[in-house]
């Protein structure tokens, strides 16, 4: 309706990886309160109990990154989402939206968020997180991490090239970073390609 063009739907996604990849923070606030992480809208991707679907639409030289979080038992691209909408952080809320800001391809990822932390911590901004994608469960655990825990590079399926990493920025708000190499990147360039041509 809105004149867009669908360049790639992928989804299914579940498991340790993306789960902390995208909920890491999440799950360390959970525990810290003492509550059950799903009361404050983390879906549980790590058991495979609910799933992340994604659907990337075009509009000339933006892209707008669809997500649903769904239970594992309902289909893809159905109506119904993991979670009802609600006044809460968690990036798995309907409604929820973050900020994604994409990495030049001679960046090195995990070297990006190593030193986009530290810099604002020297600025004083010490709330800004980005999430790991091996499983800790303290913030000095998640300070401890291997460098290349700091981004989630994806090898397979439609997606492979694609690398990312969830972070909470200086206000609490929900930023990505990521970046596009291979044969993700050559999908997307096709679909601007075409996407000119037609216009």
């Amino acid at each position: 309706m809105l004149g867009g063009t669908e360049i790639m739907r992928d989804g299914d996604f579940q498991g340790d990886r993306i789960h902390n990849t995208l909920l890491t923070d999440e799950d360390i606030l959970a525990r810290e309160l003492g509550v059950n992480p799903s009361t404050r809208g983390v879906p549980d991707l790590r058991s495979g109990a609910q799933r992340l679907d994604v659907r990337f639409i075009q509009f000339d030289n933006v892209v707008i990154e669809l997500l649903q979080y769904r239970d594992a038992h309902q289909p893809m691209g159905g109506s119904r989402s993991f979670a009802e909408p609600r006044d809460q952080m968690s990036p798995a809320f309907p409604r929820s939206m973050h900020i994604c800001f994409y990495l030049r391809d001679d960046v090195d990822f995990n070297e990006f968020i190593r030193d986009l932390e530290a810099e604002c911590e020297r600025r004083g901004m010490t709330q800004v997180k980005a999430n790991r994608v091996i499983t800790v469960s303290t913030e000095q655990q998640r300070k401890a991490a291997p460098l290349d825990a700091n981004s989630n590079p994806i090898t397979e399926g439609k997606s492979d090239g694609w690398t990312l990493i969830y972070c909470k920025g200086p206000e609490g708000e929900q930023l990505e970073f990521v970046q596009a190499l291979g044969p993700v990147k050559r999908t997307f360039q096709q679909a601007l390609e075409a996407r000119q041509r037609s216009v």
